[in-house]
């Protein structure tokens, strides 16, 4: 029993990372049905942003400087998801074809692998902060405090998504232009303002779970945002492509049924328990758990 808890927690920590990665592709494609398939190399970014404040800050306590790094890549992340989406999508929103634009996103995502491949090499590098094991029993299982801290961290990062999501007039901007964009721009809201502000807050979501996850896992390198991308937007299409809700869901469903697959059945099924249920699911439900069927617009 104390095993299958302690597997629950390690799958939960995973699930947090699937979902604030999954939610960037989501909201983008709510928005303006754009696949960002670079957004896992966002991610991945976003790790080497943290490592290279880190490197910056090796004199500083522990927590601080995680603090800071933490800040300093959500903001540096986050502008630059605002940058890619000015020079390299925004220019193809209105192309006759969304293969495009799709190409453009592969094209991204190669841009961003050889560039940090090139700026810091093509080997493992070793995250620069080491945060203690110690933590708290929960019937037989170890929960150390730095599991807690991504838990609740991720947790209280959906949470203030949703909130702002639907409360907000940005948020409500941002559910206006998923449904229309052309009548929202002729309610006079700055439609590209607001598409920029939903890639910065996309991005700067990748760039925590980036960050966080060089700081579980001890180590990072620029291939590190290809799979977890890709697992992340089997997470997003899972929980309903488009739905916030069902990111959050899709992620830690995700998280579950990976790592629990692996334990009882073996690390070597860990990749086809991932993908498997993104078949089942698209066979017996394409909308996802809490997805809509729409009618396109032509």
């Amino acid at each position: 029993m104390d095993i299958f808890i302690q597997q629950c927690i390690n799958a939960i920590i995973i699930g947090c990372f699937y979902s604030l990665i999954a939610l960037g592709y989501t909201m983008v494609f709510g928005v303006i049905r754009l696949l960002n398939f670079a957004h896992g190399d966002i991610f991945m970014v976003g790790s080497f942003v943290g490592f290279t404040v880190l490197s910056f800050l090796t004199g500083m306590p522990s927590l601080l400087g995680l603090g800071l790094a933490l800040l300093i890549s959500m903001v540096v992340i986050g502008l630059f998801g605002v940058v890619v989406e000015r020079i390299a999508y925004r220019p193809l929103f209105n192309a006759s074809s969304r293969l495009a634009v799709l190409i453009t996103a592969v094209g991204v995502s190669l841009f961003l692998q050889n560039g940090i491949m090139l700026t810091y090499g093509a080997s493992f590098r070793v995250y620069p902060i080491h945060l203690s094991n110690k933590g708290f029993h929960i019937l037989g299982a170890n929960l150390s405090y730095m599991q807690l801290g991504i838990i609740i961290f991720s947790i209280f990062m959906m949470v203030a998504l949703h909130i702002f999501i639907h409360k907000t007039l940005y948020g409500k901007a941002m559910r206006s232009i998923a449904i229309d964009s052309t009548a929202t721009s002729l309610m006079g809201i700055a439609v590209h303002r607001v598409i920029a502000m939903t890639f910065f807050i996309g991005s700067s979501l990748a760039a925590a779970a980036g960050v966080m996850d060089g700081v579980y896992y001890g180590q990072i390198n620029f291939l590190m945002g290809f799979i977890i991308g890709l697992k992340a937007f089997t997470a997003a299409v899972i929980g309903g492509i488009g739905s916030v809700k069902g990111a959050m869901l899709g992620g830690l469903l995700l998280g579950i049924v990976e790592t629990i697959g692996t334990v009882y059945v073996g690390s070597a099924w860990k990749d086809v328990f991932a993908f498997g249920i993104l078949i089942l699911l698209l066979v017996f439900k394409p909308t996802g758990i809490l997805g809509e069927n729409e009618v396109e617009r032509v």
